[in-house]
């Protein structure tokens, strides 16, 4: 009892406080793909309570700082894609890299803020409180301001060797992300909770029911196969940004996915984002028939990523066309991205941000959303649930179009990362929404992370990342709904524990009020 009195003061002191703090944010990458450490989150969690709970004074900064060190060392990427690929000065790249990690980091912040709210035994204010307020700020991280839920808690567990990822197909991912809260407060409050033995019992006891649960879920079928199989090519044609949209790189670019094709007797053939350079409408007369045409001489069923005008000719969408049984009409069947990239698809606060883009090497920055009520693509048997690169970080946008499908297929662009963890967090996003959607999901990537992923989430086959190549396999294809698509979504669940949140805090307010 002595020696951990004085570690806690000793651990209650600013220079050793603080760059502990650093320490563990800096050490939070390391829990999502490509390492899947899915073990090390709810220990690096607890280490966060406690050293909060040794300074509660200094909360909200000190969640602050976790946020802003995590954020920045998990998307450290978004230098690359400003300084190295788009071009723009450091002077700008810098301070723009960290300013969305400054933003993100606000949001752990006003946890900790709301939990300083609450006067409550600690047993109930950190093991109950804390993981539902961390939560719901999470989710709110994923919907407010078009949303950026990138490296919440839950993805960490997103591997077949955590039982906790058995949630995602029962309450979505954040439940996953609850979950994995609990197991961190619960493990602060086993490692440190002086009195009698039941105080630590109870917290174990939890800590191993939700376990359990997690396991029961991971092994149980929600969706069933519906009887089709097929086999499917994803081409992965590895062009460097920097190269993709010059003039001269056109023709051989096309060439190249042309030679994809024709190689291949897949049933369901599918090339990448924007995978030929050039708007559909400006491709040369009989392209689109040549591959049509080539890909069916084959058996298969072809798409492409490719950008094209509107219908009113006022802007541009990022599409998938489909040209199964494309016969040269004027526009093929096709899916158009809805939710766009900020900063990178579209440019919000455009008199402020417009004159950046002056200095970047960033084509078709002002993209146009497809429209929410998009249905599958027949290819060959399948119905096939497109969706395009960041779209595949938000599930609950996923369900209505899945309901409908018997596959998923995200197409994505990750070169603006260069040979970073993006791709492999990406990936790792695809791997929750297979399981929270039930349905196989295949990846056609340019550069990476090209994949086939199980309804239960596991990588069945992926391509090396930056290497030209197609990856061939076989998928099945599914029906039925997981319980997180019943439910509609995360709603429920955010709205079940903002209610609990405000009766906590309520009913213990009464209580004070009637002493």
């Amino acid at each position: 009892m002595k020696l951990t009195r004085k570690l806690e003061h000793y651990l209650q002191m600013p220079l050793l406080h603080w760059p502990l703090i650093v320490l563990i944010a800096a050490a939070t990458p390391l829990t999502f793909a490509p390492y899947y450490h899915f073990w090390l989150m709810p220990l690096l969690f607890a280490a966060l309570i406690r050293l909060i709970e040794l300074r509660p004074q200094r909360a909200v900064p000190t969640a602050y700082l976790f946020g802003l060190v995590a954020y920045t060392c998990q998307f450290y990427w978004v230098h690359t894609a400003l300084h190295e690929v788009s071009g723009l000065p450091n002077l700008y790249a810098l301070p723009m890299t960290l300013l969305l990690p400054a933003f993100l980091a606000l949001y752990p912040a006003l946890c900790f803020w709301l939990w300083k709210k609450f006067h409550h035994a600690r047993w109930l204010k950190t093991g109950l409180i804390l993981p539902i307020l961390w939560t719901l700020t999470e989710y709110l991280r994923e919907t407010l301001f078009t949303g950026f839920g990138w490296g919440a808690l839950g993805y960490s567990q997103i591997t077949k060797s955590s039982p906790l990822s058995g949630f995602a197909p029962v309450g979505g991912i954040h439940l996953v992300t609850l979950a994995t809260a609990f197991i961190g407060a619960w493990l602060a409050l086993l490692i440190n909770n002086p009195g009698r033995l039941k105080n630590r019992v109870m917290p174990l006891c939890f800590s191993l029911a939700v376990v359990t649960a997690g396991y029961i879920f991971q092994e149980t079928d929600f969706t069933r196969e519906d009887g089709t199989t097929s086999t499917v090519a994803l081409v992965q044609g590895n062009i460097a940004q920097t190269l993709k949209w010059e003039e001269e790189q056109v023709i051989p670019t096309i060439q190249k996915y042309y030679e994809h094709v024709s190689k291949t007797r897949a049933d369901i053939v599918i090339l990448p984002e924007t995978a030929l350079p050039v708007m559909r409408q400006n491709l040369p007369n009989g392209i689109l028939s040549q591959f049509a045409e080539q890909a069916q001489s084959n058996g298969s069923a072809l798409a492409l990523g490719i950008s094209q005008y509107t219908e009113d000719g006022n802007g541009y969408e990022n599409a998938v066309v489909n040209l199964y049984r494309y016969h040269g009409e004027a526009t093929p069947p096709y899916y158009a991205k809805n939710h766009l990239v900020p900063f990178g698809e579209y440019k919000p606060l455009s008199a402020v941000t417009a004159p950046l883009y002056k200095l970047m090497n960033m084509p078709l920055s002002d993209f146009k959303s497809g429209g929410k009520n998009q249905t599958p693509l027949h290819m060959k048997g399948q119905k096939v649930a497109f969706n395009i690169c960041y779209e595949d970080g938000f599930g609950d946008e996923l369900i209505a179009t899945a309901r409908q499908s018997t596959l998923l297929a995200n197409v994505s662009n990750m070169a603006w990362y260069g040979d970073s963890n993006a791709m492999f967090q990406q990936l790792q996003q695809s791997q929750a929404r297979a399981m929270e959607l039930g349905r196989y999901m295949v990846r056609a990537t340019n550069t990476g992370a090209t994949a086939i992923i199980s309804p239960k989430g596991n990588i069945i086959a992926a391509a090396e990342p930056n290497t030209e190549t197609v990856l061939e396999g076989h998928i099945k294809g599914y029906t039925g709904e997981t319980p997180y698509m019943k439910m509609g979504g995360s709603n429920w669940l955010a709205g079940s524990l903002a209610v609990l949140a405000v009766l906590l805090f309520v009913c213990r307010r009464r209580i004070h009020e009637a002493d």
